[in-house]
């Protein structure tokens, strides 16, 4: 799948502690009808021959609805399962290590809490970064808060596009306005919701809103010369 920038605008991180009477699945197609723009699977506990097994159910979903499916550090599972690329942070396989095995074609986001991070990560082959935790989260207890300057220090020294992520909700997505980030991504607001596909419907129109005010910054990085020329739709 083509990576865009627009991938990101709406972003789900499953989180199985939320499951109850509906199966992961059927949660990730609901938000999927209610517009997220990104699914990543995130799996830390299950055996490898159930993550797989689901991997391919809710990759198969994804592609249903156009969506980039992305796997949460477990480059062999994604490349089991066919998923369109990983996310890894810091203390993951290395970027340069993940981007040898899935070759130049797939998707690697990569975690960044500094600008010093991000610069490594877009250097060592990263299609996208997710910058956080914006806000406090009992998801992450071991990353402290990023200010809204540092996150949007580093939307603006790299030329890839940046998720925010940590601790995003209804209440405060608009606070991210400004940051040139180019979306949101988010656990508990999503999958902990009552009805998850319309509380997606409402934060798509919050994330929309968030970004509204970003063109100079995707202008920018529609004109800006591709660092690899391994992609130029970034």
């Amino acid at each position: 799948m083509t990576f865009d920038r627009k991938h990101l605008l709406l972003y789900a991180v499953t989180d199985r502690s939320w499951t109850g009477e509906k199966t992961l699945r059927e949660q990730v197609e609901s938000a999927l009808k209610g517009g997220v723009t990104c699914v990543q699977l995130r799996e830390k506990k299950q055996d490898p021959a159930a993550f797989l097994a689901e991997a391919k159910e809710i990759g198969a979903l994804c592609r249903c609805f156009k969506v980039p499916f992305l796997i949460n550090d477990n480059v062999e599972i994604a490349l089991a399962c066919g998923a369109d690329g990983v996310h890894v942070g810091q203390n993951d396989m290395p970027v340069s290590l993940a981007r040898q095995k899935l070759g130049p074609d797939k998707i690697i986001g990569v975690s960044a809490h500094s600008v010093r991070e991000a610069l490594d990560a877009v250097r060592d082959g990263a299609d996208y970064l997710g910058a956080g935790a914006v806000f406090s989260t009992s998801t992450k207890t071991d990353t402290s808060v990023l200010s809204l300057e540092t996150l949007r220090a580093i939307c603006d020294a790299v030329p890839v596009p940046v998720v925010a992520i940590g601790g995003i909700h209804e209440s405060n997505i608009l606070k991210l306005s400004g940051s040139h980030a180019a979306g949101a991504a988010l656990v508990s607001a999503i999958f902990a919701a009552g009805d998850i596909e319309q509380a997606c419907r409402r934060l798509r129109a919050l994330a929309e809103q968030m970004v509204s005010d970003n063109g100079e910054r995707v202008l920018s990085e529609q004109t800006a010369p591709d660092r690899t020329e391994r992609r130029t739709d970034l």
